[in-house]
């Protein structure tokens, strides 16, 4: 006989348990037809829905090291050539690979991390690549691809959690191409709903904009009033605005609902000294956080510190020891989480750096062979795949680019990369265009 319920692939939430959270939910409204602040909280602090938010799903920590950090002074050094540096390299737990020796965390975990040394992509300005890189496919004239984090925010997220699907914590949010990136469309034809919550700097002050000088009786009245209102208009003319709208103020309710979670001082002090008093550790260490209480994606951005055009060596002296203690850290407590196994973690830029130097001793863009990590859900440990020639100047072996990379990512998450969207009127469009193939070895 047949189960009437199908048995889930390991990792997927079941049918009934989203029958379980949408009855949560609605239990959270009992006494009115709309969600307020308080319900929300309600369902937070429930411990059932909590501990049922943690199970649900697969998770995804992007830790975006923008401006693109240098491939010969972390993952693939070349110590003794001309391209190589100062730094030397040293030996890490899986034979025969060496790390930068400014990474010394990592290269005792390396058995738990998995490195591709071939990445090969096309763009060599930051704008173009930094959006073929979140958004995993060439662009198309007159469309606007979702973001690798608006993917997961439709295909991982929950609609009644109190948490945002995706959270951009941004603690230095202006000045450079990213941000112009940043003020673009990150959800493309997913809709606002699936646009990121974006926290740090001057975003951060959004946790305190309830309106203190209003009773809270007030607030909760206007916000019933304001989503009736535009939940007609939104029904009575299809208006998709309308629609963002009310996904917007939804998003906020909820983060003020979870505010804690974003206030890193609540954590104990010894996890805050662990992971360093720099923003993108603390950051990072907030992204954790943030997981561990059902988060499916979470983007650690910090402005565009790696691109190094000049002094080189001395930045990364100073960048690539903190990111070798934040990734030393953040595996290691989600390995001892029990979270790992569910959350894919990912490190990368949007390009690599030139095997030589540039007269104010920098490295420059470099797209030809450049080299990223990630570890954890749906993924082999320990593996090295890829490999460049003796200065780095080529791909030598298994070039890989971000078709492929974005097809492993999906492929780990248990999502079907080639998945069509339903997007009537509109051309053909898949999550991985032209059936590329994931990074096969990489794949448990």
């Amino acid at each position: 006989m047949q189960p009437e319920t199908p048995i889930p692939s390991p990792g997927d939430c079941t049918p009934d348990e989203h029958l379980w959270h949408r009855r949560k939910f609605l239990r959270g409204l009992a006494g009115g037809t709309l969600a307020t602040v308080a319900s929300f909280q309600g369902l937070f602090h429930n411990p059932g829905f909590a501990a049922a938010t943690k199970k649900a799903g697969k998770r995804c920590i992007l830790l975006w090291l923008c401006g693109a950090p240098s491939q010969f002074e972390t993952w693939d050094p070349k110590p003794g050539r001309p391209s190589g540096g100062p730094f030397g390299s040293i030996p890490t737990r899986v034979p025969g690979v060496h790390f930068s020796s400014l990474m010394p965390r990592c290269a005792g975990i390396a058995d738990r991390l998995n490195i591709v040394r071939s990445m090969k992509t096309a763009q060599t300005e930051h704008f173009q690549a930094i959006t073929l890189l979140q958004r995993g496919n060439p662009e198309r004239a007159g469309f606007t691809r979702p973001t690798l984090g608006s993917v997961c925010s439709h295909a991982l997220g929950q609609l009644d959690s109190p948490l945002p699907n995706f959270i951009l914590l941004d603690p230095i949010p202006g000045g450079n191409e990213f941000e112009s990136f940043k003020a673009g469309n990150w959800a493309g034809w997913l809709g606002a709903e699936h646009a990121p919550v974006r926290l740090g700097g001057d975003y951060t002050q959004l946790m305190d904009v309830a309106g203190a000088a209003l009773p809270q009786h007030d607030r909760e009245s206007r916000e019933t009033l304001r989503r009736w209102l535009t939940a007609k208009f939104e029904r009575d003319r299809g208006s998709a605005v309308a629609r963002g709208q009310n996904a917007a103020f939804a998003r906020l309710q909820g983060l003020a609902a979870s505010a804690d979670l974003f206030d890193v001082n609540k954590l104990p002090a010894k996890d805050r000294e662990r992971y360093g008093p720099g923003s993108f550790a603390q950051h990072s260490l907030m992204a954790r956080n943030l997981v561990e209480h059902g988060a499916p994606f979470v983007m650690v951005a910090n402005g565009m510190n790696w691109d190094n055009h000049v002094f080189q060596h001395e930045i990364h002296q100073m960048l690539v020891p903190e990111l070798d203690r934040v990734l030393y850290h953040l595996v290691t407590d989600l390995e001892d989480r029990g979270l790992l196994d569910s959350t894919l973690v990912i490190a990368m830029g949007e390009f690599g750096r030139t095997p030589w130097l540039n007269p104010a001793r920098g490295r420059d863009h470099y797209p030809n062979a450049w080299s990223l990590m990630m570890t954890g859900c749906g993924l082999k440990r320990g593996v090295v795949v890829g490999a460049t020639d003796p200065d780095g100047v080529n791909v030598v072996d298994s070039p890989f680019n971000e078709q492929n990379l974005f097809a492993t990512i999906f492929t780990a998450l248990g999502l079907d990369p080639y998945a069509e969207y339903d997007l009537p009127g509109m051309p053909t469009f898949h999550r991985v265009e032209d059936k590329a193939e994931p990074i096969r070895a990489l794949l448990a």
